[in-house]
């Protein structure tokens, strides 16, 4: 029997896979400041944490280079990068497996929660989402424990029974593992996204699977 009701996702690399409108948007991003990047290793390395943050780390940008590279990156995405997502292998058949079972199912996303929303809507998968929340566009709210913490509240106010207990965190990266710990609750680690076993395992991921009916089995209980 499971022991967990209100089940948390990522979306880049967990749901959908989205290096084609990523990286595109990245180079389109870097062509402002006449930079070409052409290594997909490096443009993989993009997808999961705040954007500013990898065009910091990754581009060596200051604060203010960050700033506009993220909105330039948000010139190509907003027209262009959200036609350019496609499901990750049987993730649309476990969303609503899993929702036609009674489970409640949550969007958590670094992506500004406006582009969360159309992409799920495009994709036929919103239908399956109790709440979607993601980013806002100022920055102020981007870090997956942020965004974690602003859905909790919404889930708080909505169901005056929630317990922490009966929650879990799916996603592909070490981001969506350690915001999963910082609120103490479990999480379940994907490795067909863009982190690997070892990177999930070393943050502390709860279970690891490799496939989308590996959470279905985790949520549902049929795990030993």
């Amino acid at each position: 029997m499971s022991s967990y009701k209100y089940i948390l996702f990522d979306l880049d690399g967990t749901i959908t896979e989205p290096f084609l409108g990523i990286s595109n948007g990245i180079k389109y991003a870097l062509d402002k400041f006449g930079i070409k990047m052409e290594d997909n290793e490096t443009l993989r390395k993009f997808i999961g944490p705040p954007l500013r943050d990898s065009f910091r780390e990754y581009c060596g940008f200051t604060e203010k280079q960050a700033e506009d590279a993220t909105r330039y990156y948000r010139e190509y995405y907003s027209v262009k990068g959200l036609e350019e997502n496609e499901i990750m292998p049987g993730m649309d058949k476990a969303l609503k497996q899993l929702c036609d079972k009674g489970f409640k199912l949550y969007l958590a996303t670094s992506k500004p929660e406006k582009f969360a929303k159309i992409i799920l809507e495009n994709l036929g998968l919103l239908e399956y989402f109790d709440i979607a929340a993601g980013a806002s566009f100022d920055g102020t709210r981007e870090k997956k424990e942020q965004v974690i913490e602003y859905l909790l509240k919404q889930i708080k106010e909505k169901y005056d029974g929630f317990n922490i207990e009966q929650a879990v965190m799916v996603g592909d990266r070490h981001f969506d593992i350690n915001g999963a710990s910082y609120f103490g609750m479990d999480s379940i680690g994907v490795t067909f996204g863009y982190g690997n076993f070892d990177e999930l395992k070393n943050a502390g991921a709860t279970y690891v699977v490799d496939e989308a009916k590996g959470i279905v089995n985790v949520v549902e209980g049929n795990v030993s």
